[in-house]
Parts: structure tokens; C-alpha cells; sequence
């Protein structure tokens, strides 16, 4: 005991270090017991599932830059899904998601600057980057546990847990701070900084390119693969084989390895979850929560109901009809079918205005809620199914591909669904339109948008745009008027804005051997 806790007490001094990738040495530090393995990873490897928020007033953004808090906020806010949500007058100077967020949500050239201009740290970097710090150092301790009883079931479960959040923090560094995944340029392409190792490095950290980060991703995921074989935990917070599975299949997905998702896909059906039937939904309460059949597993905090607030907090003013934040984009709700079931299920209508706000967890005023699920760490059998419809559409199997959305429309509509689009390109542009409808405000939309630009087969094109509408405020008539809409061109006119940028501690930190590519400045358009 004596180890974990000098252990672990070290690793709360690294969590109050801003430095970049700095470690404990593993000659130093010690744990023995698979018991020990298990507790730091709790504490230093899994994201933080503590909830708890007030939300009295709009100011919900006032521990925007706490590594204890809400993880990438601005995550649901830079793609098509998004619109801003104005109403009334908010302060300038209040931490409103309008206010401290719209740099995200409009591409700015420094998106972590609020509306008066002044700077705040994106944190997400630090928190993921101390997590993989710590579990390099796990991954190796519990190989040494291991040699000593290597029977020791519980132990390979921790392994296997360790490699799978190794991998999936690498894959969400990927996304959000590198470049999109290319097949014809992943070996020159840039990525984010690379470190397995568990030992302290004397030297300045520089990305890695695509193709090497992501042959490390596989690489751990089928060494989660080998250590959680069979195993499927009875909570949905710790992961087992089926997490591992999908992952693999979102993996195989973005690198156009389509055969190798439907080999880790094939059974899905059988792994003991299963897809609600909304024709059975209850009014007002959770599309996904933690018990359900589908929720497969799920980490951290959700942040929707700080950066999606209704706008009516209160009944008395300054709170009533007053809305700084964000709500669903009109593009997003005309996608669905009026016999949807998800429209219902998936959002409400704010207080006064009637504006459609994102509500998958409707339970949020639950302290502590313990159905509560991830807005951002989260995984739902409906992907297995997704992933696989569109390797199969990919490699030309219609029919299947097909058969499988049926079986998730099945479950979705009142009655029928939709036909069976009649070309092939049409087939896969219908897939990824139901991945949008499924998994808004799940932190995909952001990273598949990505990906489909560069789609070696049916890319987006040079054509593609997102647009965000933007307003000015009449004090005097205490209104809005829409002004233009700020724009974002496709990643052939401006991939720099289609990556967050490093923040500015972890350049500083590596002595300018980490770079940002320029985004350019952004201005209203018509």
C-alpha cells in the first residue's frame, strides 16, 4: 500500500504540472498488486464521471479551463449540427456559452478566445495527454505484476483496459488536433505527438504522422482485443470486449479498412446488447442512459445542458427569455422524417422561443445522476450496426448494407422507413445522413465530416461548406437581427480550420518543435 500511495500522490503532482507529457519514472515509482493496478486506474486513466451543475442563470461556462470539469465543450459546436441560440440580452463579460464558445463555433483564427477577446486555456490536451502518461506507466507496471502470476484473470482485464483507453485517447487527439486521415498521404501527413514509452525522455515533443499513430492505435487495440477476449463487464463504466470491437470498427472505418470492419463487426447481435424500440419511448425521458440495452460503455461527464441551456432558467428576470448558448441547427431537424421516432426522443423545444435543443439525457437535474451517460466517451450498439452498413455499401454489397439499416429503422419509425436508395453512392451518402440522425450530439458529427472530405471513393468535394448564422443585438429593442453567417470552406480550400489548434502551454513547453498549421481569419459573409 505504501507504493500506491506514494504513486499516487505523485501523480497528483503531475496533475498540477502544466508540463507537456511529463511522467513518473517507473524506476522510482512501484505498484505489486493487481489492486493497486486497478485503483490509479481509476483515479488517473478514466475520465472523470462526477456531475454536478446549477443551471439558475446562462453563465455556465465559468470552469471552462478546470481540468476537473466538462471535457471539449466546443466539440458539439463546429459542425452542421449547431446553430447559435439568442435571446434577450446577456453581458459581454458573462461566461455564457455564446460568449466564451463562439471562437470554436465560427473557426476563428484562435478559437479558445472568448467575445472580449481575452484567452482561456483549452484544456482537453493536458487531461488526455496526463491520461496516456499514466497509463503508459500502468501498462508496463501490470506487465511486471503479470510475469510473477500470469493466471491472474482480473489483471489481464486491467491490460486490457489500459491498451483500449491508450488507443481511444489517441484516436479523439487524432480527430480534434490532427489532420484527417488520408490514404494516399498518411505516411507525411501530420498527427499529434506520439509517446508509449513509460520513461521520462529528455526531449521536445514533434507530431507524428497519421499513418504511424494510427498503426499504434491498431496495434493496442488488438492487444484489448487478446487481454478482454470473452469478457464483457457487468457495469457499462469499465470496457470489455464489445467496446473493444467497436472501436476497432470506427478505427477500420476512417482508414478505409472496410473488410477488417465487418470481420470485427460480424456477431455483433450476439454480444448481449440490444437496440431500443422507440415505438416503446416515454415521454420526457432518456433516449440513452446508462442501463439501457444499448450503452455498451461510457466514461466522463455530458456538458450538453450547460452548452444547450434552455431559455428559461428561472420564471424571474434577468434569466427568463434569455438565451446566449446554443441550439440544434434547422438543417439538422429538417434531416428527419416526420414517422422519425428520434425527433421526439432526441430533442425538446425550449421554454419561450420553441427552439429545438439537443436532449438524448433528460435526467440532468438528478445530482449525480447514475443513469448518466457521456456526451463525448460513449459507445451504443447502433454504431456496430452503422459502421458495418457502410463497409458493406463501400465494398458494394447493397443488399446487406441495406438489410442492416432496416434493422435499425425497424426500431426508429412508427412505420416502415425509408426505400432502399437505388445507386450505390446514393446508398452510402443515405448511410452517412443516418449516422448524422443517430449520433448527433455524441461527438462524432465533427470527426466524420472529416473523414468523409477526404473519402478516397465518394469524397464530400470542394464544394462542401458549413455555415453558421450570426447576429447583432438593438439594445434598444432588446432584439436580434440576423447579420450574415460565418463560413467554413471545404478541407481542400481550408483544412487548417478543419483541426483545433495545439494549445499554446504545450508549444510553449516544446520550444516551438510543436507547430500549428495558420488558419486564416474569418469574417461575416452574406
Amino acid at each position: 500500500m505504501k507504493y500506491l500511495l506514494t504513486l499516487l500522490a505523485c501523480l497528483l503532482l503531475l496533475s498540477s504540472c502544466s508540463k507537456f507529457l511529463e511522467e513518473y519514472s517507473t524506476d522510482q515509482k512501484y505498484l505489486e498488486t493487481t489492486s493497486d493496478v486497478n485503483k490509479v486506474m481509476i483515479a488517473e486513466a478514466f475520465m472523470n464521471n462526477v456531475y454536478s451543475i446549477s443551471l439558475y442563470n446562462p453563465a455556465t461556462m465559468g470552469n471552462i479551463a478546470s481540468e476537473t470539469d466538462f471535457s471539449a465543450p466546443w466539440l458539439h459546436l463546429m459542425d452542421d449540427d449547431t446553430e447559435a441560440f439568442v435571446l434577450g440580452a446577456a453581458d459581454r463579460d458573462q461566461s455564457t456559452p455564446l460568449n466564451i464558445l463562439s471562437g470554436f463555433h465560427n473557426w476563428a483564427q484562435y478559437p479558445a478566445v472568448n467575445i472580449l477577446g481575452l484567452a482561456w486555456n483549452d484544456v482537453m490536451w493536458k487531461k488526455v495527454y496526463k491520461r496516456i502518461g499514466a497509463i503508459n506507466a500502468l501498462i508496463y507496471q501490470a506487465s511486471e505484476i503479470a510475469t510473477k502470476n500470469p493466471a491472474d484473470v482480473d489483471l489481464r482485464h486491467l491490460q486490457g483496459e489500459a491498451y483500449f483507453l491508450r488507443a481511444y485517447y489517441y484516436f479523439l487527439l487524432q480527430n480534434i488536433y490532427g489532420s484527417p486521415y488520408r490514404k494516399a498521404s498518411a505516411a507525411t501527413d501530420e498527427g499529434v505527438p506520439l509517446k508509449i514509452s513509460e520513461k521520462v525522455e529528455d526531449n521536445y515533443f514533434q507530431r507524428t504522422n497519421n499513418e504511424t499513430v494510427y498503426n499504434q492505435i491498431v496495434a493496442d487495440l488488438d492487444q484489448a482485443a487478446n487481454f478482454l477476449q470473452g469478457y464483457n463487464p457487468t457495469t457499462k463504466i469499465r470496457v470489455g470486449i464489445a467496446a473493444v470491437k467497436c472501436l476497432q470498427s470506427r478505427v477500420y472505418l476512417f482508414t478505409e479498412q472496410y473488410d477488417k470492419v465487418l470481420q470485427v463487426t460480424n456477431g455483433y447481435e450476439n454480444m448481449g446488447y440490444s437496440i431500443v424500440d422507440l415505438k416503446r419511448y416515454v415521454a420526457n425521458s432518456n433516449f440513452t442512459y446508462r442501463s439501457s440495452t444499448e450503452t455498451i460503455f461510457t466514461m466522463g461527464t455530458n456538458s450538453i445542458p450547460v452548452v444547450f441551456p434552455n431559455d428559461s432558467l428561472a420564471s424571474y428576470a434577468p434569466v427568463n427569455r434569455l438565451a446566449s448558448s446554443f441550439k440544434a441547427s434547422d438543417n439538422l431537424i429538417q434531416s428527419y422524417n416526420n414517422n422519425d421516432l428520434r425527433l421526439n426522443a432526441c430533442f425538446t423545444l425550449s421554454s419561450k422561443s420553441k427552439a429545438f435543443l439537443p436532449a438524448k439525457w433528460r435526467t440532468w437535474r438528478t445530482y449525480n445522476d447514475p443513469e448518466q451517460v457521456s456526451c463525448i466517451f460513449s459507445f451504443r450498439l447502433p454504431e456496430m450496426l452503422l459502421n458495418r452498413a457502410e463497409a458493406q455499401a463501400m465494398l458494394g454489397a447493397d443488399g446487406e448494407a441495406w438489410s442492416e439499416i432496416q434493422k435499425l429503422q425497424a426500431m426508429r419509425f412508427n412505420n416502415g422507413g425509408s426505400q432502399q436508395p437505388t445507386s450505390n453512392q446514393a446508398l452510402v451518402n443515405f448511410i452517412r445522413d443516418e449516422r448524422r440522425r443517430e449520433f448527433c450530439f455524441e461527438g462524432h458529427r465533427w470527426f466524420d465530416l472529416r473523414r468523409y472530405q477526404v473519402n478516397s471513393k465518394y469524397p464530400l468535394g470542394s464544394g462542401f461548406t458549413i455555415k453558421h448564422p450570426t447576429y447583432t443585438y438593438d439594445a434598444q429593442t432588446n432584439t436580434y437581427t440576423r447579420a450574415g453567417n460565418y463560413v467554413l470552406n471545404s478541407i481542400a480550400q481550408d483544412a487548417a480550420s478543419w483541426q483545433v489548434p495545439i494549445p499554446n502551454y504545450a508549444i510553449e513547453f516544446n520550444r516551438g518543435s510543436l507547430t500549428n498549421p495558420i488558419r486564416s481569419v474569418r469574417n461575416v459573409q452574406p
